[in-house]
This record gives structure tokens, C-alpha cells and sequence, in this order.
């Protein structure tokens, strides 16, 4: 059976650029909106834009926080992306904090580079530092350069970390535990690199 991928509505942007990147590698895919919805879904992609609290509150009111848990559970695929990544941690500091999915361990906190020259939010091409081997990643050179655009990062992600960028300091760039996946990063955004980032996703069974 093809895969079937669930691209969930945050209620930001992005969802046309991640569909479109899906597009292009032939796959099916699905704006999810319901529980119901992410149950058909062989593999599921947190999208990357808007705030968190926001996101969780979101996800809470249409049962798809406990779909997530579900899927997680069941083996099957998920990556977030940008503030998708963030979701998967324990809790964001944004506007007063919010607790996250608690899939992965660590804060999203505000990105402080140590050079105050370096502008935030973190805008545009850098290289990413693999620590660790990763399926997401397979085919792609170490020192890759990923297009970034977030304000956020998570901290505190320890042994789930398998790649990180530097930006006043390292930073998580690529998170991994099992079938669970997290890219600081935007692949839809980041050329041919990103692109065989998500065929690698898209690939798992």
C-alpha cells in the first residue's frame, strides 16, 4: 500500500510548500484537521510556522494530540519541522510557556546567540552538523547547508540529538527517537538536500 501522508493544519502557514515537496516525490497526501483524519495516515508531518501555544492549543481542541501519542506508539512515522520540531519537546517558553507532546525530552527557548552581531530570528542557508546517525538524513553529506527560519530552539534534547548547527553556538538541528523525527530546519525550503531529507521520510515503513 502507498503511503499516505497527513500534513497537519496548525492553523499557520507552510502547508502548501510541505504538500508541494510531497507533490513532487509522488506521494499522497492529506491536510489533516481531525483525529479521525491522522488514523488513515501511514505518515504524519508537523508543519513549521507560528507560535506554540497557539499550536498546542489547536491540536488539544481537535482530540490530535492524543492521535499523535497514538501514532508514536503504533511505529509509525512523524517528523516536525521547525515549530513542529519544538511541539515534540516538553514544554515551550513562548508567551508565558505551554506544556509540548512531551515525545521527546528538552524546552523550546528563546535562540540567544553568544555574538550579539547575530541577528534573531535566524534567517537563511547553514550547515548542519550530524552527531549521530540518523535514517532522515542517509545520502546527505555531514556540513549540509539547510534554509532556517525560526526564533526558538530546543534545549536540553540529549541523547535524541543527531545533528546541530552553529549560530553564536551549537544548536539542535535534527532530532530522532525510533520513528520520530524533528529538523530545525525547513527541507521544503532547502533545495535538493531537503528534498531527499523528506524521500528518506517518505521511504520508511
Amino acid at each position: 500500500m502507498l503511503p499516505l501522508v497527513g500534513i497537519l493544519d496548525l492553523g499557520g502557514g507552510n502547508l502548501c510548500s510541505v504538500r508541494n515537496a510531497f507533490d513532487y516525490l509522488g506521494a499522497s497526501t492529506e491536510v489533516v484537521q481531525s483525529s479521525g483524519q491522522l488514523g488513515r495516515c501511514s505518515h504524519v508531518v508537523l508543519p513549521g510556522v507560528g507560535a506554540f501555544a497557539s499550536a498546542m492549543a489547536s491540536l488539544r481542541a481537535r482530540g490530535l494530540e492524543d492521535a499523535l501519542q497514538a501514532h508514536v506508539e503504533s511505529s509509525r512515522p512523524l517528523l516536525g519541522i521547525c515549530l513542529g520540531m519544538q511541539l515534540l519537546a516538553d514544554r515551550g517558553e513562548e508567551f508565558g510557556g505551554a506544556t509540548g507532546l512531551g515525545l521527546i525530552p528538552g524546552v523550546a527557548r528563546p535562540l540567544e546567540p553568544a555574538d550579539a552581531s547575530l541577528a534573531v530570528p535566524h534567517v537563511g542557508w547553514n550547515q548542519v552538523r550530524m552527531t549521530g546517525d540518523s535514517i532522515l538524513t542517509e545520502g546527505i553529506p555531514d556540513e549540509t547547508s539547510f534554509y532556517f527560519v525560526h526564533s526558538y530552539v530546543i534545549e536540553g534534547a540529549g541523547g535524541a540529538v543527531r545533528g546541530e548547527f552553529d549560530y553564536g553556538g551549537g544548536f539542535a538541528a535534527v532530532v530522532e527517537r525510533k520513528r520520530l523525527f524533528g529538523v530545525q530546519f525547513h527541507p521544503e525550503k532547502s533545495q535538493a538536500a531537503g528534498i531527499q531529507l523528506l524521500q528518506n521520510f517518505l521511504g520508511l515503513r
